[in-house]
């Protein structure tokens, strides 16, 4: 790897990071030399899976079971992060949920859920990571090209929620741009996981949709993380990334 492109002894927490796009941001970024932290809610097993994958080609990493709706269990995950690794470097906002629903039938506790843990919780995990980062650290939102995007009836609330993070992510690096911290959002299309497989029911409607006629694979959307995490990438901030195959174009 480019020396340049190495985030070789960072710390990053990846919150959601079990499974689909977070599983592979941990792997990718754990080869990059970073020690990883992972959250998860239930599926323990597949979430020590990504740690072991992870310290088996020799790399730190520790799951931490964290719900992303919980403030309080956020903020404990950064802590943690911190104290197992000596420090904060990279944090990745990846948990999410998705509801689909036309608005009149859309239910409170939906829209409840869906912005605590599209929206607020990536607000409370960047506050935290802010107050302990140092020049050179880095928070990646993962958002969706819904934000820009949204061709089908009942994905309006969270279109909604995916374009606050483009509203988050300009906010945050006015904040944070003079304390060397970099906040940009990565803007995934169609991606092949197990929330939307691409032999799924919503394939067939979304492929033709798709300027590449494929969906996206996790680890492409691990790669573009990786480079705004790196040393390369400290020239980027407030930015909307699309990696979606052509589905906004």
């Amino acid at each position: 790897m480019n020396d340049l492109n190495s985030i070789q002894g960072k710390s990053a927490l990846v919150l959601g990071g079990s499974r689909g796009i977070g599983a592979a941001v941990a792997r990718r970024l754990a080869a990059g030399g970073a020690s990883v932290a992972i959250t998860y809610v239930q599926g323990a097993s597949a979430a020590h899976a990504v740690v072991d994958d992870i310290t088996k080609a020799g790399g730190r990493a520790i799951a931490i079971q964290a719900d992303s709706a919980n403030d309080t269990a956020i903020e404990a995950a950064v802590s943690k992060t911190k104290e197992s690794f000596g420090g904060f470097d990279i944090l990745v906002n990846n948990a999410g949920v998705l509801a689909i629903a036309p608005i009149e039938e859309f239910t409170t506790e939906d829209i409840d859920r869906t912005i605590a843990v599209n929206i607020r919780a990536a607000v409370i995990a960047s506050r935290a990571a802010a107050r302990v980062m140092g020049k050179g650290g880095r928070i990646i939102h993962i958002g969706s090209t819904n934000a820009e995007r949204m061709p089908f009836a009942g994905g309006a609330v969270y279109a909604m929620s995916k374009s606050a993070l483009q509203g988050l992510t300009q906010g945050l690096a006015r904040d944070l741009g003079p304390k060397g911290i970099t906040v940009n959002v990565v803007q995934p299309g169609p991606i092949d996981t197990d929330m939307n497989p691409a032999d799924g029911p919503m394939a067939a409607g979304l492929i033709p949709m798709l300027a590449v006629g494929r969906y996206g694979h996790p680890d492409e959307v691990a790669s573009l993380v990786a480079y705004l995490a790196g040393p390369e990438a400290a020239n980027i901030t407030g930015a909307g990334l699309l990696i979606d195959g052509g589905f906004a174009a």
